[in-house]
């Protein structure tokens, strides 16, 4: 039996069910929890899908609304970046309608060529190849390649004629569940007779991995600036990290230092942010381009970073 017939059968039998973006070739919603599940775990994604879908229930919807709304129902999920572009591809769907080819879909912001593939297959029935961090462990250590085009061959190779989308759900599934990257339950998995790295005793070292250099840590201050009950907030750059979120200054004239709270320590994929909060009272008007002025309540619900949020949290329940 081929690998994708073993790979289906496992599929229809074991593999995941009931999550919320199963059942549907509505293009929107696979494409919605697709860019979700980016490098975030499904336990993770599930609540944000619901409530995106609970507010945005189709992409006309999606693209009507402030960026604000939107990165404020992200808020949390991470990697915002992914956020504004899901704003911008949903406005250019509403005018031009949704592409029905992983090509196309390829070319929508934030949408890379495995994540394409994903969505033109459950979406469309195409037979296109995925290769994200999972599909691309199991396929390394099945057939013991680490090279990157080689992996890619190998995927196009493998996808089969029919059931296209049990065979894409079972390489993520198998990669989730089973081939994980510690401890992988390989005596359970399908495909282990014709596994290399579980032949030649090669599990734990394929893919290989890249050597990680000690992360540099950036450090800045907040400046948590008070005001009757309200708090000063300041739009960051669309660029750089928590794009067009809203955050703490960290350059402030016109302020009166009260305290210093509690330190914090936040950790991003390739630094560590060092962050000192200083409590202060406003001696002047701030009032800028960039600037707002929210009770504590509603800043907790605005579009800003976890961290900002938690601290918030504490202010407002002091």
């Amino acid at each position: 039996m081929s690998f994708a017939r073993k790979l289906i059968a496992w599929q229809r039998r074991n593999g995941r069910r009931g999550l919320p973006w199963q059942g549907t070739r509505d293009p929107y919603r696979v494409w919605l929890s697709e860019v979700m599940l980016q490098q975030t775990q499904v336990a993770s994604v599930i609540p944000y899908y619901e409530r995106f879908l609970a507010r945005f229930p189709d992409v006309r919807s999606l693209a009507a609304a402030s960026e604000d709304e939107v990165l404020r129902l992200w808020s949390g999920l991470g990697y915002y970046a992914r956020g504004r572009n899901l704003h911008a591809a949903a406005k250019q769907i509403a005018r031009s309608g949704f592409p029905k080819t992983a090509a196309g879909i390829a070319q929508l912001p934030g949408v890379g060529r495995s994540t394409a593939a994903a969505i033109a297959a459950f979406a469309f029935g195409e037979r296109a190849a995925i290769l994200d961090g999972n599909v691309r462990r199991v396929l390394s250590r099945c057939y013991g390649i680490t090279e990157e085009k080689k992996l890619w061959d190998k995927a196009d190779e493998l996808v089969p004629e029919k059931n296209i989308e049990h065979y894409t759900q079972g390489l993520m599934d198998l990669g989730a569940t089973l081939c994980t990257r510690a401890n992988p339950a390989c005596i359970r998995c399908p495909i282990r007779s014709e596994c290399v790295a579980r032949r030649e005793g090669r599990v734990d070292e394929l893919p290989s991995r890249r050597k990680r250099k000690p992360l540099p840590t950036r450090r800045v201050t907040w400046f948590v600036v008070l005001r009757g009950g309200e708090v000063l907030l300041e739009r960051r750059p669309s660029r750089g990290i928590w794009g067009g979120l809203w955050s703490f200054p960290e350059k402030c004239s016109g302020i009166k230092k009260r305290r210093d709270l509690p330190l914090l320590d936040h950790g991003f994929t390739h630094f560590r942010l060092k962050v000192r909060p200083v409590l202060c009272g406003a001696s002047a008007r701030l009032e800028a381009p960039g600037r707002i002025w929210l009770p504590l309540k509603d800043a907790v619900a605005a579009a800003v970073p976890a961290p900002v949020r938690t601290l918030l949290s504490g202010l407002l329940h002091q």
